[in-house]
């Protein structure tokens, strides 16, 4: 069943030859005794004319052999790259029928979220999705490309993790061999990638998954990517410079487009009193396409002030240094204490973060202190970073940026579900597959849990 061809590939050079390609049935048009039938893959579309006679619908899953022709000078579309030539089929096989479609593979119509969701295999082969996702994995390999070629190592770090909470709430999960203990899916491979610099491994990247318990809308999903790397040895104007080539890099590759670097950098003090937000737009035109404009956001504070636990919190994370002149109000002025953090902002959105990390003991205990974490809680929580800290931590520091954001934004879209193969709906619910789903009593026992479902 080997096809010889795409679907997307043939054109005048190739008239003559004996092919066989595979496909869906894209549309199917009936002329008297000729049938003229689009075969769809990924790679494009191609014209074949069938001459026997037999029943196809659309999406029927198609093997057809056949000869390569010139179409006549008539019926040549430019639009498609295969528009000048066509296949005589000389045999035609069903691979497989299709039922009648709940959704059209019809990038025009629109359909609800909820149906193309549920039906997000058939949403999938439409023309624009296909785009969407090749362009996703487009921009994954430019940034593996670029950060090999700057040494970087791609290190993966666990998905069963000890549970840190400090900022989105975990996603738990039970431990069937260590009864009343549980995992934590990760947020960000934050503490490891810190680790990984204490380890020696001074260029660390990662195309990492993580996982935040949270409450979803257009820019946020349970599970998304980020394009994450931590350094050794540096400052923050090694990671304008990096983060700058990789982006430039990125959009050469992808949309064959020069960005202007390097960035405009904006204080955060500045940005708010300017621009009333921490995520300025500094396009001309407002009308999120084909104009990228990006800027650094610097000199954040360290601290924010949460009504609801009324305590200061980490504006990042509590792992962020402070500005070296700043240390000293740790103790008496922490509220005007400046991070050594940095966002980077396109197009009014934030496209990722980072900071140069704290790399002392004795400064992250203190930082803990700021943030009401007392030592039984701290060493509980982060005892082996604090102790990984102790035999020697380099200067580190380094960013994340999101993965998912960055591909829309490149194909024109504000939805990250639309760059993303399966993403949840607006309640974290999968309407394809049914997740999240009950689970048997057995399962449950096996875990040693017991539910207390309160009616509502």
């Amino acid at each position: 069943m080997r096809r010889t061809h795409t679907c997307g590939e043939l054109s005048k050079k190739d008239i003559g030859k004996k092919v066989t390609l595979c496909g869906w049935a894209s549309s199917i048009r009936s002329h008297g005794k000729i049938t003229f039938i689009d075969l769809r893959d990924r790679y494009g579309v191609t014209q074949i004319v069938l001459k026997e006679s037999i029943e196809i619908k659309p999406e029927y899953v198609l093997k057809i052999e056949g000869l390569v022709k010139s179409r006549p000078p008539t019926t040549i579309n430019n639009n498609i790259l295969t528009g000048e030539i066509e296949i005589e089929s000389s045999s035609i096989e069903i691979i497989n029928p299709s039922k009648p479609l709940p959704i059209e593979i019809d990038d025009k119509k629109s359909f609800s979220d909820e149906i193309r969701l549920k039906y997000r295999y058939l949403d999938l082969r439409r023309n624009n999705m296909q785009n969407n996702i090749i362009t996703r994995h487009k921009v994954t390999q430019a940034t593996r490309e670029y950060l090999n070629n700057q040494n970087f190592l791609e290190i993966e770090t666990p998905l069963l993790m000890k549970s840190t909470p400090e900022g989105a709430r975990d996603y738990l999960v039970p431990s069937r061999v260590n009864p009343g203990k549980f995992y934590s899916l990760p947020q960000s491979p934050q503490l490891y990638k810190q680790i990984l610099m204490i380890s020696g491994f001074d260029k660390y990247y990662q195309i990492a998954r993580c996982l935040r318990d949270e409450d979803l809308r257009q820019d946020r999903q349970p599970e998304f990517t980020q394009i994450d790397i931590e350094m050794s040895f540096l400052d923050e104007e090694d990671i304008y410079n990096l983060i700058e080539g990789m982006l430039k890099h990125i959009f050469k590759k992808v949309l064959n487009i020069d960005i202007k670097t390097p960035f405009p950098r904006i204080k955060y003090l500045e940005a708010m009193e300017k621009y009333n937000s921490d995520k300025p737009d500094l396009r001309k035109d407002k009308n999120n396409p084909k104009e990228f404009e990006f800027c650094w956001v610097v000199d954040f504070p360290l601290f924010e002030y949460s009504k609801e636990e009324k305590r200061l919190v980490a504006m990042h994370h509590p792992f962020t240094s402070t500005k070296e002149e700043d240390l000293k109000l740790l103790d008496k002025n922490p509220e005007k204490v400046r991070a050594r953090s940095y966002d980077i902002v396109l197009n009014g959105l934030e496209l990722g973060g980072g900071s140069i990390r704290i790399h002392k003991e004795d400064i992250q205990k203190k930082i803990f202190d700021n943030l009401g974490i007392d030592k039984k809680t701290a060493e509980k929580r982060f005892g082996f970073l604090l102790e990984a800290l102790s035999y020697g931590g380099p200067i580190h520091g380094g960013i994340a940026l999101g993965l998912d954001r960055l591909v829309a934004l490149i194909t024109g879209t504000n939805d990250i579900r639309e760059v993303i193969a399966f993403p949840k709906n607006k309640a974290a619910q999968c309407p394809m597959d049914g997740c999240p789903s009950e689970v048997s009593e057995k399962q449950l026992k096996e875990l040693n849990i017991k539910l207390d479902l309160k009616k509502k």
